[in-house]
């Protein structure tokens, strides 16, 4: 008997390392990389520039106008850098040395792939992928959507960056909230997460999910508070954390935020408070809105919101709106604006930021590579002033590295 304890005990010890080893093996594949939005800082990402033959069959979209692509007719107001893209498209645009302008198409896995090293490569934590209720109201435009999204949880996890699915109501009828909730439940039977995308963001121990456009007061929304307030309780029921996004002036409910105290109550409801600030102020005012952020902070902090302010580098949108709207309206002062928005919200009290946008030229807060040697011709583009095409992608980079407090906190944009 003096010997069979030992030899038990042995099979024992041994059967334990193998349970502990099986257990280790699942949480190892089951770790949510991503935890928190804290300390993050993630870009908002469109993903939705098409091209004729690039599979989706939707022909030139958030390129064109009136279904033309051509000089005086296109939405854009910045000429992507594609230099280093694997598959671009020839267009009716000429440089200034006479050869044809070329743009990328979204639905190619491989731009994509692209766009998700670069945020490796400067140090962009993820993206919010936006994905605009109105657009599925066609199978060929979900399929689009779909096969775009799904590039880029593949690009996350190969990359190693954070990836949120963001719902944008802009344009929703009210009837449509439940298309929502059955494009939520398509989109986790395909698995957006699972163990294997194990890199999309949690929140409070759950998946988040964005729903953007709640509580705005401008006309044009036929949804209300109520069809919100669906989709929020839909969310919660899902097992999820809501990240809302908001009039600027939420909290005192003017401005561009409906009068309605129940915006308050759907606040209540959810776990981030993001207010979209783009076109709000520029450079000059920006000091007078820096104090409303503070406002902003302590409000969520007293409420138990986690909140995330938008950082954006300037607004043009010249070519989208015919010529009415002034071409480069709020200028990027080489980045002055930028880098003054992410101090100046580091020191109101944020610890995260939202940059609008990776890749928005339409609007003209794209942060990703964008070219000075633009076309020529009647329709006018905005260029980086001479600035490298990786300028803002570089300063994302550095805003991150001082909200992550790896650079000191400070008014001057380092020197590269």
């Amino acid at each position: 008997m003096k010997n069979i304890f030992p030899f038990c005990l042995l099979l024992l010890l041994i059967g334990t390392g193998q349970a502990d080893a099986k257990t280790s093996a699942k949480e190892k594949n089951t770790t949510i990389h991503f935890p928190s939005p804290e300390g993050l800082a993630m870009a908002g990402y469109q993903g939705w520039f098409n091209t004729p033959n690039d599979g989706a069959e939707l022909g030139w979209k958030h390129y064109q106008k009136s279904q033309r692509f051509e000089p005086d007719y296109c939405t854009i107001d910045f000429w992507p850098d594609v230099s280093e893209y694997a598959k671009t498209c020839e267009t009716p645009f000429k440089l200034a040395d006479g050869t044809s302008a070329r743009v990328f198409s979204s639905h190619d896995a491989s731009t994509t792939d692209l766009h998700f090293r670069w945020m490796r490569d400067y140090g962009i934590d993820g993206v919010y992928m936006q994905r605009f209720v109105a657009t599925l109201r066609s199978q060929k435009s979900i399929d689009n959507l779909d096969y775009i999204l799904f590039n880029a949880l593949a690009a996350a996890e190969k990359y190693g960056r954070a990836i949120c699915l963001m719902y944008d109501l802009s344009g929703m009828k009210p009837e449509e909230v439940q298309s929502v909730m059955a494009d939520w439940k398509r989109l986790c039977s395909k698995g957006i997460v699972s163990q294997k995308n194990n890199y999309y963001l949690h929140c409070n121990g759950r998946p988040l999910v964005g729903i953007w456009g709640v509580g705005f007061s401008d006309a044009g929304r036929a949804y209300s508070l109520s069809d919100s307030e669906k989709l929020i309780d839909f969310f919660i029921a899902q097992g999820c954390s809501v990240l809302l996004g908001l009039p600027a002036r939420w909290r005192t409910l003017t401005g561009d935020a409906v009068s309605d105290p129940a915006l308050h109550a759907l606040i209540a409801k959810a776990d981030v408070v993001h207010p979209w600030l783009v076109g709000r102020f520029n450079n000059e005012s920006y000091p007078r809105f820096q104090a409303e952020i503070a406002k902003d902070v302590a409000w969520c902090r007293q409420n138990g919101k986690f909140y995330m302010p938008v950082i954006w580098p300037g607004f043009s949108w010249y070519n989208l709106k015919n010529g009415t709207a002034p071409s480069d309206a709020i200028p990027r002062l080489g980045g002055t604006f930028f880098w003054n928005q992410a101090e100046g919200a580091l020191r109101a009290g944020a610890t995260s930021f939202y940059y609008a946008m990776f890749d928005e030229m339409d609007e003209g807060t794209a942060i990703f590579k964008c070219t000075n040697d633009v076309p020529v011709g009647p329709s006018p583009f905005v260029t980086y002033h001479g600035l490298p095409s990786d300028h803002y992608l570089w300063l994302a980079g550095q805003a991150a590295r001082m909200l992550r407090g790896e650079i000191p906190l400070t008014k001057e944009i380092p020197s590269r």
